[in-house]
């Protein structure tokens, strides 16, 4: 089981290379949705790192899948500027998922 990343920006992509994680760059809605879809075709990914702007970007789409799939696991992480609102998307995503507010 592998990790594998989709990104918004070169700088993130190359970090990731030198830890072993493959992955690609997009920009567009349509490219992260075509990486999301061959992320979840190829049986060998476990764990889906995106950064928060293509996160945002589709969130939607993200977000269905968090709660449709079990495999892989979407991990939103945060982009080379540090803007993090990680915890506050975990607190809405529970809260939506089971009807609480945290």
């Amino acid at each position: 089981m592998k990790f594998y990343l989709i990104s918004d920006n070169i700088d993130t992509q190359m970090g990731m290379r030198l830890a072993g994680i493959e992955g690609v760059v997009a920009h567009t809605e349509p490219e992260v949705t075509a990486a999301l879809d061959a992320a979840f075709e190829d049986e060998s990914i476990a764990v889906v790192l995106m950064t928060e702007k293509l996160v945002k970007l589709c969130h939607d789409r993200v977000y269905e899948l968090k709660l449709s799939r079990t495999r892989p696991l979407i991990i939103e992480i945060p982009d080379r500027h540090g803007n993090s609102s990680v915890s506050e998307a975990i607190s809405r995503y529970v809260g939506e998922a089971v009807g609480i507010k945290l």
